[in-house]
């Protein structure tokens, strides 16, 4: 038997939706029309006469239905459009979490004419047929790959259609405008001043140029809790990087002797701060007179530090300040820096920044990595010079990403030269123009009109089964 042609002009698509590697559970998610058909056909459910109802899950056999061989033990559920992921008939295979047992199920469903599925296509189809508007989409890309419990929360807001409530707030009240102006437009030699330059130029700035400022703000508080921060850790040998790290990760990420340049090379770890993903990089100590091997380490470590979001700048409090740590910190002075002074328990403790050439506004830090002393303060310190305060963030819940900030960008400034040419008295029809620049930068956030290729763009940066 051959599905291919039960599937017809819509696709049947499948793929594993579970990560690769050893489980209890593997999921093989199947969407499209022929999705029970094939349910059918593969399926031996140990009820007699199973009547496959919606929603309900099934247990029994995964059987290859020309060498009539088991490919598995399992449970399968049948869900009905419209009440699924992607508004169409949707079939869910648990099967035992081996990839050999998911790829022989995959393959055979295949044989039978289903389309493997593109990176994101289940999420695009929901897109698609209407279930989730495009913000919405894009957060489920946010959910999969949160480093942080607030970047999860974030992501869940906006997959509850926070982000999606605000934009529309701003496009309802431009929809509101241009039926004012378009009335002025088809009327224009009426007695009476259709178009009230003074009202609509106060509700311009109140519900579309205030609420798109405060979405431009918590854009780049997003991105931080999103993508994270890169923090690298710099200082002369034996200045405690290595041990700084152990004691931040609470492991031992990092080889610690007494010998300088035990660090050769760059490591990189995630540390949660406050919900903020941090990448940690120890780098090796960078000194004069390395050795061969040292020096590339020395390389790496430079380049890290040209791609830092903050400098960690070392010092050793037991041996001073020293003319090399001096020339070091000139060469990271471009980079936003947070002094450390380490070894508090047996140095002098806190820097005074302006013994060290650099402004009295300059955070610095006492710690001891040895005895775990002063790490709280470093985490909230990195926390406060990156961040700030997040407060406002938290009330909004509200976080664009890079495609929302370029539209919020291009619609504020539409929003600008339309304030303008209020003021100017401008005929309907020139205002008009601005008024729609400003809407469809806002239709393209929430796909409302959203060219083809930008879909692609986003949603190939799903994973397959999603």
């Amino acid at each position: 038997m051959n599905l291919v042609n039960t599937v017809g002009s819509s696709d049947t698509i499948a793929a594993i939706s579970t990560p690769p590697g050893s489980g209890g559970i593997g999921i093989i998610r199947m969407s499209g029309p022929a999705a029970l058909s094939l349910l059918q056909t593969i399926f031996h459910p140990q009820e007699r006469n199973c009547s496959f109802e919606s929603h309900r899950l099934y247990y029994g056999h995964i059987v290859h239905p020309v060498e009539k061989k088991d490919l598995d033990e399992v449970l399968a559920v049948f869900m009905a459009a419209p009440r699924t992921y992607t508004r169409e008939d949707v079939v869910e295979i648990h099967c035992h979490g081996n990839f050999l047992v998911l790829q022989s199920i995959l393959e055979l469903l295949i044989s039978y004419g289903v389309r493997l599925a593109d990176p994101g296509e289940f999420t695009k189809l929901a897109y698609l047929n209407g279930r989730i508007d495009l913000t919405r989409a894009e957060a489920v890309i946010d959910i999969l790959s949160a480093r942080t419990r607030k970047g999860m929360d974030m992501a869940l807001d906006q997959l509850g259609g926070t982000l999606y409530k605000q934009v529309d707030a701003i496009r309802s009240a431009l929809v509101q405008m241009r039926a004012v102006v378009e009335v002025a437009i088809d009327f224009p030699d009426e007695d009476i001043e259709i178009v009230q330059y003074d009202s609509l130029q106060t509700k311009v700035a109140e519900e579309v140029s205030t609420p798109l400022a405060r979405l431009l703000r918590h854009a780049e508080e997003g991105r931080i809790y999103r993508e994270g921060i890169s923090v690298v850790i710099v200082g002369l040998p034996n200045v405690g990087k290595s041990s700084l790290l152990n004691t931040l990760l609470q492991e031992e990420r990092a080889l610690v002797t007494a010998i300088p340049g035990t660090t050769r090379d760059t490591i990189e770890e995630y540390l949660d701060i406050q919900g903020v993903p941090v990448r940690m990089v120890d780098t090796a100590g960078i000194r004069k007179n390395a050795g061969e091997v040292e020096m590339l380490g020395i390389e790496r470590a430079r380049k890290q530090i040209d791609q830092a979001d903050l400098v960690l700048f070392m010092l050793d409090a037991a041996r001073g300040v020293s003319a090399d740590d001096l020339e070091l910190l000139a060469s990271v002075r471009h980079k936003p820096l947070l002094i450390v002074s380490n070894k508090m328990d047996i140095g002098v403790g806190l820097m005074d920044p302006k013994e060290l050439g650099l402004d009295k506004a300059t955070p610095t830090v006492s710690i001891s990595a040895k005895q775990q002393q002063g790490i709280e303060e470093l985490k909230n310190t990195i926390f406060n010079v990156v961040v700030g305060s997040s407060d406002q963030w938290q009330e909004e819940g509200c976080a664009p990403n890079v495609r929302h900030k370029a539209a919020l960008l291009a619609a504020r400034e539409a929003a600008e030269r339309l304030s303008q040419g209020l003021a100017m008295r401008l005929t309907s029809d020139l205002l008009a123009i601005d008024l729609q620049d400003c809407l469809d930068q806002l239709n393209s956030i929430v796909g409302v009109t959203t060219t083809e290729d930008v879909l692609d763009v986003i949603f190939e940066q799903f994973c397959l089964g999603k």
